[in-house]
């Protein structure tokens, strides 16, 4: 394996690898059973063909998931990292752009859930520091249940900095904190938006707050303190996505 190559577990991480024709697949172990699925569930697409497949037992596969509370469900595959595109490029000529932005955001599953919510209903791509993005992590690939496959991906060295940029390119910058006042559905929610969310703990960063446009939250039950970040990064795509079809 090279430094450049990782693996992923999990029937749905593979899965989704294995049909994304960007992914470079170099090797993928599978039981039995678990071939058996994946040829019965993808039938019309051949997606092992031409593959390195090596046939294992579910207990030696368990030794790819033995430092995370995973589940390998009999299917593990070595991958090359993927090529992630540049923002600057991306978001040259268009419209209508919804970005979720994460500040401080590290645990991986939590990362993987905001995902899977973002490709679920529609947003265009995430935005995290470089060195936030756990990016050979096989607890973010589970958590993601494959849709990472299906992100746009901006890996970026400094947030303020970026989100900075975006304003200038006519983008809103969208603060989402549990003690803001504004409901972030009475907003209208046009042109390019950036959905910004801190972590869990601290929140988001006090320079971070000098780039923000609107500070709003998600009405909940008075008593309830706060949602989890995937919770509510979900609640916020549902309505976009709502608007925008």
């Amino acid at each position: 394996m090279t430094n450049s190559n990782y693996f992923i577990v999990g029937k749905h991480p593979v899965t989704e690898a294995l049909k994304n024709p960007k992914r470079k697949v170099i090797r993928v172990f599978l039981t039995e059973e678990s071939k058996k699925t994946i040829n019965r569930e993808n039938q019309s697409l051949n997606i092992l063909k031409n593959l390195k497949i090596y046939f294992k037992t579910k207990k030696e596969l368990d030794k790819y998931c033995k430092n995370e509370q995973i589940m390998h469900q009999g299917f593990v595959a070595e991958v090359e990292k993927l090529e992630y595109p540049n923002l600057k490029d991306f978001i040259k000529n268009k419209k209508k752009i919804n970005l979720v932005c994460l500040q401080g955001v590290t645990d991986p599953r939590n990362i993987g859930s905001v995902i899977r919510s973002a490709v679920s209903f529609n947003i265009d791509g995430l935005i995290i520091k470089e060195r936030n993005f756990p990016e050979i992590s096989k607890s973010m690939y589970k958590s993601s249940s494959g849709s990472i496959e299906y992100i746009n991906i901006f890996k970026v060295s400094n947030i303020n900095t970026t989100l900075k940029f975006l304003r200038e390119n006519n983008f809103w910058i969208y603060g989402f904190e549990s003690n803001a006042n504004k409901d972030f559905t009475e907003l209208e929610w046009k042109g390019n938006n950036v959905l910004l969310f801190g972590s869990e703990g601290s929140g988001l960063n006090q320079k971070t707050k000098n780039y923000i446009d609107f500070n709003v939250n998600i009405k909940i039950n008075n008593q309830i303190e706060s949602l989890n970040i995937s919770n509510s990064a979900a609640i916020v795509f549902h309505h976009l996505n709502k608007r925008k079809y």
